[in-house]
Parts: structure tokens; sequence; C-alpha cells
């Protein structure tokens, strides 16, 4: 039954929620989309020679989108991912028939705020939610934005930004069990929601002190996933939160590691981008990202790379490589903060 989240109104609202882009002629949006697709299929080559990752023949599909166009992929996306969890509540009768439509149509507005926020924030993506292959999304109107706003060399930009999102398709091309490591994990969260609904309002009511507490700039940027999980859901949480925190961080590591002759401006956007985190945004742009757990997110980045700098440092490539083995060797939140303690588990 669908209704428990109304996908139609989730792209309708998201959409007119997505900011409008910045302002450019048709010749340099053309320029702009030529070079990205250019730029994607020069990094493949940069991210093998960087990871010594074997990608197979690439059949994920490349596409270069605007805000709206991100929207319509990644609410196909989750409303792939996120079924099995509405059988399950349909079955279990959480609702009735009213408040499901009700409810439906309220979650969907829910589901739209957020992707329309995440449209303007978002430079790229590897997603393999709604195609098993998966597909390379490059979001040109916000990599135009973000190189405007560091003021750096724009070519120089563009493949730093395809490096990063490369490495992605490269993981989950090259190691193909990550994609099924990380829908198993979405199905044990699945299996986890409670249908009581004493319990769910409690944990609701339990939220909405997460927000006051966030619009009033305290307490952590857990986000209102982690404040709405069960202490079952929690574990599965800081599973996840340790697994993109490698991902992400590889893909860190890999597009600040390109030597200068590729990317001649690379230090210098580096450092511009990692200021630019730091700082933030305006005070609504802040309450925004700790309500959905962007500060978190950006924490995944920093840890993560710095586990992988100091592994490679410490074992060589090939011995970081032994982290795609299997899930057993994927690290721990304990280990991504300490990666000796890695080393020592896998490398004995």
């Amino acid at each position: 039954m669908s209704g428990l989240i109304d996908w139609d109104v989730a792209l309708r609202s998201a959409k007119g929620l997505c900011p409008a882009p910045p302002s450019v002629t048709r010749a340099e949006a053309d320029e702009v989309v030529g070079q990205l697709y250019r730029d994607a299929e020069r990094a493949g080559g940069l991210v093998a020679e960087l990871t010594s990752l074997r990608e197979p023949p690439v059949t994920a599909r490349t596409r270069v989108v605007d805000r709206p166009g991100w929207v319509e992929v990644n609410v196909a996306g989750l409303r792939n991912v996120m079924g099995p969890l509405v059988d399950q509540l349909a079955e279990a009768n959480a609702t009735g028939p009213l408040a499901e439509r009700l409810g439906g149509r309220a979650t969907g507005l829910q589901a739209g705020a957020v992707l329309g926020v995440l449209s303007a924030k978002v430079l790229g993506q590897f997603e393999f939610f709604d195609r098993a292959d998966g597909q390379l999304l490059l979001v040109a109107p916000n990599v135009v934005a973000v190189q405007r706003q560091l003021a750096v060399e724009p070519a120089d930009f563009r493949l730093w930004v395809c490096l990063h999102e490369v490495t992605h398709r490269v993981q989950f091309t090259a190691v193909p069990w990550l994609r099924e490591h990380m829908l198993a994990e979405v199905t044990a969260l699945s299996a986890s929601v409670s249908t009581d609904q004493e319990e769910s309002w409690a944990r609701v009511r339990g939220a909405l002190g997460e927000l006051v507490s966030a619009a009033r700039g305290r307490g952590e940027a857990t986000g209102l996933l982690a404040a709405l999980a069960t202490e079952e859901q929690r574990a599965v949480l800081e599973r996840v939160t340790a697994f993109m925190s490698l991902i992400e961080g590889h893909a860190e590591y890999v597009m600040n590691a390109v030597s200068p002759t590729v990317i001649p401006t690379r230090k210098l956007i580096g450092d511009r981008f990692g200021a630019r985190r730091r700082r933030g945004g305006n005070p609504l742009d802040r309450l925004l990202r700790r309500l959905l757990g962007l500060d978190a997110k950006t924490l995944q980045y920093v840890q993560g790379a710095s586990f992988v700098r100091a592994v490679i440092n410490r074992v060589g490539l090939d011995g970081f490589n032994a982290v795609w083995t299997s899930p057993a060797t994927l690290p721990s939140t304990d280990e991504i903060a300490a990666p000796a303690a890695w080393v020592a588990r896998v490398h004995g």
C-alpha cells in the first residue's frame, strides 16, 4: 500500500522547492555539461591508477542533470528501497485508511521538503537504488554555483568533483558485494521498525525535542533519523555510519591525492572547499544541516579520509585494499577513529 508515503506528492513538492539555478547563458550551460561528461570519462583512468581497484567494463549510466532531474532519480530510488518498510507497516495495520491517506500526503510533503533542500547541495552522486547497474549523477547547476562561490578555476573544479563521484562508481562496481551489503543494512533497518503506535509516538516526541535543540543551536548534529531510531536501529545506523565514512573518506582521499600536473589548483580548491564546509551557511542553512544530519556527514568525510591516509601510510595501498575483501574487513566506527586497531585486526 503505497499510500503510507505519497511519492507523487514528494516529487511535486521537492521540484517546487528546488532553488533557482545560477544564471548562465545557453553556451555556458552547454560547455559545462559537455565538460562534465568528458571529465567523468577521464576520471575513470585516474581513479584506477590512484586506487588499484579493477573496475569491470562500465555499464553504469552517466547523467549530467539539473536539480529537478536529481530529485526525480532520488524519488524513484527511495520508492524502491523503502518499499519493504511500507509493505511491513501496511500488513501490520499500523494505520487506518483515512490516517493512511492523510499520513501519506504528510510524509510525502516531508520527503519532498528534504529532497528540495538537498537538490541545491549535492554536487554528484552514484545512485544504485533505482538501477541495479547504478548511475553516475553530476548536478551541473550546483557545480557551477559552488565553483563561483569558491572563485576557483572552473575546469580544475569540474574534474576534481568528477574524481570524487567516479571513485564511488569504481567502489561499487569493482567491489560488487558493496551494493548488496548496503541493501542488506537497509533491510535490517526495515525489519527492526516497530509497528507499536505508542512506541512510535514516543520516538516522534523525542525527535521533536531534537528539532527544538537544533533550532536553539544545542545538542548533537545527529539528525532526525537517529532521534527516531530504536536501540536496535541505532546499531544498524552505527554500522552504516562506519561504512559511509569509509567510502566517502576513500573518495575524499582520491580527489586530493591526484597529481598537481593533472589538477594544478587542486590544493587551493581543497583548502577553499574545506573552509566552506566548516563555515556552513546562513543560520537557516545551518539549522537544516543539523536537522538532516549533514553536519554528521561532513564529519564522515573528515574522519574517513584520515582513516584511509593513516592505513595507507602504515601498510601501503595494497594493505588498505584488504578493506574491500568482505563485510568482515570493513572498519567499525571505533576503528575509523583508531586506524591502528583496524590494521591490527585485519593484518595482525
